[in-house]
């Protein structure tokens, strides 16, 4: 017979699903920087870039709080980056990865809360609150985009990446 997972075991395994999303955000992001700096798309790489640094940053937290309840964190993401997107498409696989940490992470932290686990229930809270970020600014770019095409692209190209992430 099975052994029942203890609470504890269960919000580690919740932990890592989102550390594991988080990491294929990362290097999604990652990719896109390099593909747009590249394209001289300095100005949308730079945010992307910072973007990539932020979800870095809760996949660090994440594995904090893993090590601290006695689990592993994972190193594997869970989905495959995808390359050489038109940049409206790109947009919106970057949409689609937010708003699936938002929904991933609304549940946790609710499950969290369930299995007596608060820590883990705010720190599901604080990044969901920098994904709904994430979400707002490729939403924002993504509806310029769609209204106004190649005119709003063309004010993007050109400068460097660093030149984008002063302007941030």
């Amino acid at each position: 017979m099975a052994k029942r997972k203890t609470n504890k075991e269960k919000v580690i395994d919740l932990l890592n699903e989102a550390r594991a999303s988080e990491l294929t955000a990362i290097l999604q992001y990652m990719s896109q920087h390099y593909e747009l700096e590249d394209a001289d798309f300095g100005k949308l790489a730079a945010p992307l870039k910072a973007i990539a640094i932020q979800e870095m940053q809760h996949a660090e937290m994440f594995a904090e709080r893993i090590l601290f309840l006695g689990g592993t964190p994972t190193s594997i993401p869970d989905g495959k980056t995808v390359k050489g997107e038109e940049i409206v498409d790109l947009l919106a696989t970057d949409m689609g990865l937010e708003s699936g940490a938002i929904e991933m992470y609304n549940h946790h932290a609710t499950a969290c809360a369930e299995l007596g686990d608060l820590v883990s229930k705010d720190l599901f809270e604080t990044i969901l609150a920098q994904e709904e970020d994430h979400w707002s600014q490729f939403d924002n770019v993504h509806g310029h985009i769609e209204k106004l095409g190649a005119v709003y692209l063309a004010t993007l190209a050109g400068g460097d990446a660093e030149a984008g992430a002063a302007a941030q």
